[in-house]
């Protein structure tokens, strides 16, 4: 035998050595993914808070960088019925009273709007690319120095340049710390974490409701000054504890850094507590080839091919939703109010207690997510909306001072609001996209949010700004509508995710399942295939993790 024969022997038998390693590594690749799977649907809400307590901690770190976004954004809109703001930054009416016009009400509140669809783009890209804290040390900075624009605007141009440059940073911070949140945890605890992103939103609300209410008796520039100057109280901590939080382990896994990937999953996880690192690395390689092979791409323009266009829509009209069911008339609720006949001071009142009801609202909505599922909590939230705006748009009928009545009717809104479609959304919005495409499917779906936003913001001032329409409480009648078309949607589009793993999610959408089907349809992990769709028993439907249980 000569030595090219004998050389080529030996290379040919290396290769098929090695494709018979890289086959069984693979084989154990798929059975580990299975096992990992399988126990983080069977996972309970106690086991996943002993196993993964440090991903609790590091995720809410990152989310409480909502809370500056929820307390400018309302700052802007409760504005509108501050005596001194309004007084410095809007024009004198015939009877000698203040008021910010209509068109700049809109300006002011869609420029932020303008700025977190630039911020959410650049999202997409930027952490995708260098990672999630990094994305988020470096938008915390540029936030730092943009605060001091509305801090020392002059006029009310500067204002909105202000609010356009801040924009930016919350787009940013929008869409990175739902996904960092929905990544970073177990599905046992994927809706509490995803939801306390909608907790903050309503923190920094409150909390800056009731920062004006404290300022009222204040009759200089300083009563609006100072609660501009507050937000200088987020961006240091939250950048410390970005320096030392750990990476996304699917976002290591989607770079190839399968060692860092396992080294993030122990920091997240509690030493000692028997979580198989391994396997559950596995499980995300596993869930990353599922979803390269069915959409090998993970641009924006891959969220509108083949099943992802799909579950693009779902994500963009649930996140819309927020926006279309009426839920415009709380950002505005204090000068809403102050229309209705309530006073100034009363006005403030009744928005504090509005988003205290709204952060009570979020806790119960975690006991009813995981016990009625996201489907059902969402339509029934949507239906519940629509009967509370009717009510609110009767009450604009009667003679006399109906303010308190009005007051109380957005009470009962802002509660039911954040029960079901406020906080629901988050988990929804989390668990709609492939692993691949999240950052960018989450990116459009917020970006569909602020352009339903811009349009609320044109059209809610003119119905109930007193040098407009003036309808006041009757605008309860028109978002009434939109709200039951809302309900129709999602009736006959929006599945139930609720206890499913990402992998079962992704057969379930390559498999085009019913969105009226999700939960009675079992699934194969191993073959990437489908099982029954017939109902499973009765008594099991109220336990959605159980429902939805693998089959392997």
């Amino acid at each position: 035998m000569d030595k090219e024969t004998l050389g080529g022997g030996v290379a040919a038998d290396r290769v098929e050595s090695q494709i018979s390693k890289d086959v069984k590594a693979d084989a154990d690749i798929i059975t580990d993914a299975a096992f990992a799977t399988e126990q983080e649907v069977k996972m309970t809400l106690r086991e996943g808070i002993k196993l993964y307590p440090h991903a609790i901690g590091w995720s809410v770190l990152l989310s409480m960088a909502i809370i500056m976004e929820g307390f400018d954004v309302v700052l802007i809109g409760n504005f509108f019925g501050f005596p001194q703001f309004v007084k410095k930054y809007g024009e004198q009416l015939p009877d000698g009273t203040y008021n910010i016009p209509a068109k700049w009400q809109t300006a002011l509140s869609n420029g932020a709007y303008v700025g977190e669809i630039i911020g959410l783009f650049i999202n997409g890209i930027v952490s995708e690319r260098y990672g999630y804290r990094k994305t988020m040390i470096g938008s915390l900075s540029i936030l730092t120095g943009f605060i001091f624009i509305p801090f020392f605007a002059p006029r009310i141009e500067i204002l909105l340049l202000g609010g356009i440059l801040l924009g930016i940073p919350w787009g940013v911070f929008q869409t990175l710390t739902t996904a960092y949140a929905s990544e970073v945890c177990p599905t046992a605890l994927r809706a509490y974490l995803t939801t306390f992103v909608n907790l903050c939103w309503v923190i920094g609300q409150l909390i800056a409701s009731s920062v004006l209410r404290g300022f009222l008796s204040r009759q200089d520039e300083w009563s609006y000054r100072i609660p501009f100057a507050m937000q200088w109280m987020w961006p240091v901590p939250i950048i410390i504890g970005c320096i030392f939080a750990p990476e996304s382990p699917w976002w290591l896994v989607r770079q190839g850094r399968i060692a860092d990937a396992e080294a993030s999953v122990r920091r997240l996880t509690k030493a000692g507590t028997g979580v198989d690192v391994q396997k559950s690395v596995s499980m995300m390689i596993r869930t990353n080839e599922l979803e390269k092979e069915v959409s090998s791409g993970t641009t924006y323009l891959d969220c509108f091919k083949g099943t992802d266009l799909r579950r693009t829509e779902i994500a963009c009209m649930v996140w819309g939703i927020q926006t279309l069911c009426g839920s415009g008339l709380m950002g505005y609720s204090t000068y809403f109010l102050q229309q209705a006949g309530l006073p100034v001071d009363q006005s403030f009142n009744f928005t504090m207690g509005q988003y205290a009801l709204g952060i009570c609202g979020t806790f119960l909505s975690w006991a009813l997510m995981t016990k009625v599922g996201r489907r059902k909590l969402y339509i029934g939230g949507l239906i519940a909306l629509f009967i509370t705006l009717m009510t609110i748009g009767c009450l604009g009928f009667p003679k006399g001072n109906m303010g308190v009545a009005i007051g109380v009717a957005l009470l009962v809104f802002t509660f039911i609001y954040d029960v079901t479609v406020g906080p629901v959304c988050y988990a929804i919005v989390a668990e709609m996209s492939t692993t691949r495409l999240r950052s960018k499917s989450i990116v459009l779906a917020r970006n569909f949010y602020n352009i339903m936003g811009i349009l609320n913001n044109i059209v809610t001032p003119l119905l109930v700004n007193v040098t407009a329409l003036n309808w006041r409480a009757k605008a309860g009648f028109f978002w009434a509508v939109s709200c039951m078309l809302c309900t129709i949607y999602c009736y006959f589009r929006l599945p139930e995710t609720s206890g499913r793993a990402y992998i079962e999610l992704d057969i379930l959408f390559e498999n085009r399942v019913s969105a009226r089907k999700f939960h009675k349809t079992t699934v194969d992990a191993v073959s990437g295939t489908i099982g029954s769709t017939e109902k499973a028993d009765k008594d099991s439907i109220e336990q959605s993790d159980h429902i939805e249980k693998v089959s392997i």
